[in-house]
């Protein structure tokens, strides 16, 4: 064989092995980012699970509080039904002044 044949397919070689290992580093590379990926993915799945359950826990506090203060409303309107109907009108005229204008 000729040098320049050698040389051309020695440049060959090391092209095809230069291909290879981008191909490898850039496979290396995808499995990385995918790895990242699932892992992040995964904390935004815990931090999502953590604040529904503070959700969860403020909205029973908050519906527990509407369902005492209305209990409440509701034994003093029993106890005090004069001054509830008092109260019940003081309101609704002053309402009634506010929205006519």
């Amino acid at each position: 064989m000729s040098e320049e044949t050698m040389e051309g397919a020695d440049a060959a070689n090391k092209l095809e092995s230069s291909k290879s290992h981008v191909k490898h580093a850039a496979g290396d590379l995808r499995a990385a980012a995918e790895a990242k990926a699932g892992e992040l993915r995964g904390l935004a799945e815990a931090k999502a699970a953590e604040y529904r359950g503070k959700a969860e826990h403020v909205y029973g506090e908050a519906r527990e509080r509407a369902r005492t203060f209305r209990e409440e409303g509701e034994e003093y309107v029993r106890e005090n039904p004069t001054r509830a109907v008092a109260a019940a009108l003081g309101v609704g005229f002053i309402l009634g002044l506010l929205f006519r204008r």
